[in-house]
């Protein structure tokens, strides 16, 4: 079982708003909607909005293929350009998985730790060492 992505809240589905929108292909700047989204760190120079996204059902991801999935389905788009991390997830190497070894069990998709605009983890400063138990009082 796979939980739904992390959705900005009020976000999904994408229909709501692009229902009555003509789609543009054309890449741009976006500066009225979704002018927070910065495509970093993820071959920015050559990637769009609908590289990923469905440009007939915004409600859809798109594979290179043409083939419309769900976005609970995000790791075959992800596993498209990152086989190496896919097949890591599948046999349970990469990534987040719960649950009971005999039992129900849960996945966590790429977007749960990745940002998918931006899939590049922040540096974490380094936290000092504990203290020593001698140092205590």
């Amino acid at each position: 079982m796979v939980p739904p992505p992390p959705f900005t809240e009020g976000i999904f589905p994408c229909s709501e708003c692009h229902k009555e929108m003509r789609p543009n292909p054309t890449r741009r700047e976006l500066k009225d909607e979704h002018a927070d989204i910065q495509l970093k760190n993820h071959a920015e120079k050559e990637r769009w909005c609908l590289d990923c996204h469905d440009m007939k059902n915004r409600d859809k991801l798109r594979l290179v293929s043409g083939e419309q999935i769900d976005f609970t389905e995000s790791y075959r788009l992800c596993g498209q350009c990152h086989g190496d991390k896919y097949r890591d997830w599948r046999s349970g190497i990469h990534g987040k998985r719960t649950g009971q070894w005999n039992g129900k069990k849960q996945y966590l998709l790429c977007a749960h730790c990745h940002n998918p605009h931006n899939p590049r983890f922040k540096e974490l400063q380094p936290m000092p060492p504990p203290m020593r138990p001698e140092n205590i009082r």
